[in-house]
């Protein structure tokens, strides 16, 4: 198995309302690629996040192995939710994939 883990800063300028909208759709549509994106196993983002963090999103994600981490990166779902979701609103991104 493979792990993907990212975390995200999102953009200065948008709002506290809009980062709170943003990070709760981000959320659910990230969570509900398991099931359409072969390989992967299981997805959770952590949006809570207390006042000493410096990052507003975590995304965990377990996969079946190396191949499946590689196919998801494509995969037109995944692409779908990562440019309508969460690329516009980040200003930060720092990911670390490995095995476990």
């Amino acid at each position: 198995m493979f792990k993907h883990v990212i975390l995200w800063q999102l953009k200065d300028e948008l709002t506290p309302e809009l980062k709170e909208t943003v990070k709760r759709e981000a959320k659910a549509a990230l969570e509900g690629l398991v099931g359409q994106v072969p390989g992967l196993l299981s997805v959770q983002v952590n949006i809570n996040g207390i006042d000493t963090s410096n990052a507003d999103m975590m995304l965990d994600c377990t996969l079946q192995d190396e191949a499946s981490l590689r196919a998801y990166a494509t995969h037109p779902a995944h692409v779908a939710v990562a440019d309508s979701k969460v690329r516009p609103f980040t200003k930060a991104r720092v990911c670390m994939d490995f095995p476990v």
